[in-house]
């Protein structure tokens, strides 16, 4: 049978639900990410590095609640701290404890972080972040760099995917793109020249690189592009949502050693919960305070509300998984892991014949059909079926991960990465028989 044949067979009940999902939901997801053909799988319960299906497959997940589940799925403290507080409350209306030691947690952790706000996801949190920016420098224009992610609101949904020239989505004013300039990254000279061009409140970017890494950050660049900001007074915000926590104790800004203004975070902020943050110095987040003076509360503070910000449950889940993520050996076990297992994919690629390669940073990974991305990254559209096809192939095999990228967690074992790799060549060994590559 074909890989897809294969998928069917094997994945029933999932087909059913995805059907009745089709009737119940636009286009039967509730993310778009989570789009595969001919049919998402549907996922029961995880535990640890596991996960198992409707249909009673078990994987080795890769997904890792899309890379928010550093600790793993289900992980025992987090777990009962989470079941204590929902004893407690689940919405107190009101300001409480475990709000301020979350934040308290982050200002430690997070190099930039004097001020912490919380927010309920990543695109909040940049969306907060450029508010702040051009509310303190009186300057309307961002700079983000083409294929970085930052969220699906309309100020930073210009150039994140090939053909650069298309917004992410439809439905967004041009009036908005017009203040969005971009920039290809790792070019600071192209950054400065806008820069100088006036008018730029913020720097926007993911330090590791756009999309978790999909074109890596050279070295250097974060330095040069932090003495530019500086130099002109421009807000630098580093978007941690995939890095922070990640990289190091303290993200990607601690691991390269670049200290941004602003610092957006989401993901394993909240424990696996609904939750994100903005974290900087204070002078940048005290444009969040209310002073009692009419005409600075009225007319130059950044408002901000959100009726589930800081939600307690999220806020216990997050206390337990942050006071372990201080656990530097953490991040080294998964850096660790990270730099075995990529080896030995590529392994596997060269002997299964596939053309491409396998590339990442700390505990990321990326199979890249197109092969490494250069400085500029890719500026051409990908070829999605291949990613599709493989990850149908991979879920046959008894492994999940995204089509974009793996997310390694600190409780992936040994035997996790041999199994991995095994059910990768023998996707790729697939794929090739298939010669979908042969296709134009």
């Amino acid at each position: 049978m074909t890989i897809q044949e294969t998928f069917r067979a094997r994945h029933p009940k999932s087909a059913a639900l995805a059907e009745r999902a089709r009737r119940a939901i636009p286009g039967g997801i509730t993310h778009d990410i989570r789009h595969l053909v001919p049919f998402p799988v549907y996922v029961e319960r995880g535990a640890g590095s596991h996960k198992w299906d409707v249909d009673g497959h078990e994987y080795v997940d890769y997904w890792m609640g899309h890379g928010a589940l550093f600790l793993g799925h289900c992980h025992p403290i987090v777990v009962s701290a989470v079941q204590e507080q929902m004893a407690r409350g689940t919405h107190l209306g009101a300001s409480h404890e475990l709000e301020v030691r979350w934040a308290e947690l982050v200002n430690e952790l997070v190099p930039c972080g004097e001020l912490t706000r919380f927010t309920m996801s990543g695109t909040e949190a940049t969306h907060l972040a450029l508010r702040i920016a051009r509310a303190f420098t009186g300057r309307s224009k961002v700079v983000k760099l083409s294929g970085h992610f930052h969220g699906w609101h309309d100020g930073v949904v210009a150039a994140v995917n090939p053909p650069y020239d298309v917004p992410l989505s439809a439905g967004v004013p041009g009036a908005m793109l017009d203040h969005v300039a971009v920039c290809p990254p790792n070019d600071v000279k192209a950054a400065e020249t806008v820069i100088e061009a006036g008018d730029v409140a913020a720097v926007i970017l993911e330090p590791a690189g756009g999309q978790a890494g999909t074109t890596p950050t050279i070295p250097g660049y974060l330095n040069d592009l932090r003495a530019v900001t500086r130099k002109h007074g421009v807000v630098l915000i580093f978007d941690e949502v995939i890095t922070g926590f990640r990289y190091a104790p303290g993200g990607a800004q601690e691991y390269f050693g670049v200290t941004p203004d602003l610092t957006t975070l989401a993901k394993i902020v909240a424990g696996g919960l609904p939750g994100g943050a903005l974290t900087g110095s204070r002078e940048l987040m005290s444009m969040l305070t209310h002073r009692g003076d009419p005409a600075w509360d009225r007319s130059k503070r950044v408002a901000h509300a959100g009726t589930f910000n800081a939600n307690p449950l999220s806020a216990a889940a997050a206390i337990a998984t942050l006071d372990l993520c201080a656990d530097s050996s953490l991040q080294a076990r998964a850096s660790k892991s990270g730099v075995e297992l990529r080896r030995a994919l590529a392994e596997a690629m060269e002997r299964a014949g596939a053309p491409g390669e396998v590339y990442g940073e700390a505990s990321i990974y990326h199979v890249s059909f197109e092969g490494r991305p250069g400085l500029a990254g890719f500026d051409r559209p990908r070829r999605g079926d291949l990613y599709q096809l493989l990850r149908c192939a991979l879920l046959n095999e008894g492994v999940d991960c995204s089509a974009n990228h793996g997310w390694i967690s600190a409780v992936h074992t040994e035997a996790d990465l041999e199994r991995t790799v095994e059910a990768y060549e023998r996707a790729f060994r697939a794929m090739v028989a298939e010669r979908v590559f042969d296709r134009t």
